[in-house]
């Protein structure tokens, strides 16, 4: 999670600082490390979440705004913290239930880093209609194994992610051990959106 985040906020968009960005889940494991990362890098962020307890978990992890999607619209949300200006880019991990809102919460050629689909895959992506009349929009489907098909950038990413947590930039957040022989428990967990941060599954000798 650690090296996915690495390579979206520094490469696949790299982040500046004052940029306005969106993560959405912002409260698990990998939104946690998304919003960290990107307030340590100057950004504003505008995180989604399921509740309430989740929003203050997202907070607590550097999201300037969580946003419960249930109770409030993030689209919204961004044009009002961006003066209607617009996100610079949304880390989408949601898939088929978002991304056409992620779309117009975008500014003028903002980017979607459509990194995960947990509520599925999304809709077809229409360029003319879903990227060019929304502002020449860019969208990409960034994937881990791309970005560190080279042992250098396996390196560089490693030894950046390591650094991060070594001077404080990055914690780790565990909601829970679970033994091996209850992984059906887990998944049911994580899928129900009863977790918070990442869950470890722990094999027993």
């Amino acid at each position: 999670k650690g090296m996915t985040a690495h390579y979206l906020l520094h490469r696949t968009y790299k982040v500046q600082p004052g940029d306005t960005i969106v993560v959405h889940a912002a409260a698990g494991g990998m939104g946690r490390i998304l919003c960290q990362w990107a307030k340590a890098l100057g950004a504003n962020v505008v995180g989604t979440v399921s509740s309430e307890a989740k929003a203050e978990a997202a907070r607590a992890a550097g999201c300037d705004y969580p946003v419960v999607r249930s109770k409030e619209s993030f689209v919204q949300k961004v044009r009002e913290v961006t003066d209607g200006e617009g996100a610079a880019v949304v880390y989408e991990a949601i898939g088929k239930d978002t991304m056409k809102d992620s779309l117009d919460c975008l500014r003028l050629m903002g980017m979607c880093a459509a990194y995960g689909h947990v509520s599925g895959p999304p809709d077809p992506i229409d360029i003319i209609q879903d990227l060019g009349r929304r502002g020449s929009l860019f969208i990409t489907r960034p994937a881990i194994m791309h970005y560190v098909a080279k042992r250098a950038d396996l390196e560089f990413t490693a030894r950046e992610l390591f650094k991060a947590i070594a001077d404080g930039t990055l914690t780790a957040n565990i909601h829970a051990e679970y033994p091996l022989q209850d992984a059906v428990q887990a998944h049911r967990d994580l899928e129900g959106g009863k977790t918070l941060g990442a869950l470890i599954l722990r094999p027993c000798f």
